[in-house]
């Protein structure tokens, strides 16, 4: 079950800083995509793109986080590495610490780290009403989460 994370654990984006959580939601909620240490991954790339286009200029932080290490990271995101705020998760530190028990997930946490809402797995109606509380929490326009062509529903991979 989805809980609020140790808030000085160390994470590490895709340019080599590394900050403790809580440094990271200084200014802003974090608003994360946690994406399977496997090349499925990469399937939820354009849902986080549609996501991140909508809230990328709220005031929210958005980030991937692939639970692997950096070279899996890049691997799974591709080119989308670039495109995005990236953490790699290489001993899934993060992803135990959010409580996640199925990726993909995602995850909005306060500027205190306090977890707000998650969903584990692909569910779409379930990203859909962590994106409407987002929106909703930063005074922003509601992205939308699912589209023809994205994956199935699934439970996901374990953490």
């Amino acid at each position: 079950m989805a809980q609020s994370p140790d808030p000085t654990l160390k994470i590490t984006s895709l340019k080599g800083v590394t900050r403790t959580l809580d440094d990271w939601t200084t200014m802003f909620h974090l608003c994360l995509v946690v994406l399977p240490d496997r090349p499925e991954g990469a399937l939820w790339i354009p849902v986080a793109r549609r996501i991140f286009q909508v809230l990328g200029d709220a005031d929210c932080r958005t980030a991937v986080c692939v639970a692997g290490s950096e070279s899996i990271a890049r691997r799974v995101l591709g080119s989308a590495s670039e495109e995005f705020l990236v953490f790699a998760d290489p001993d899934k530190a993060l992803a135990r610490s959010l409580g996640l028990m199925h990726l993909p997930g995602f995850v909005h946490l306060r500027q205190d780290t306090a977890l707000v809402d998650a969903a584990e797995g692909w569910r779409p109606r379930e990203w859909q009403r962590v994106a409407d509380g987002i929106a909703k929490a930063m005074a922003w326009s509601t992205p939308q989460v699912a589209r023809a062509g994205d994956p199935a529903p699934t439970d996901g991979w374990p953490v």
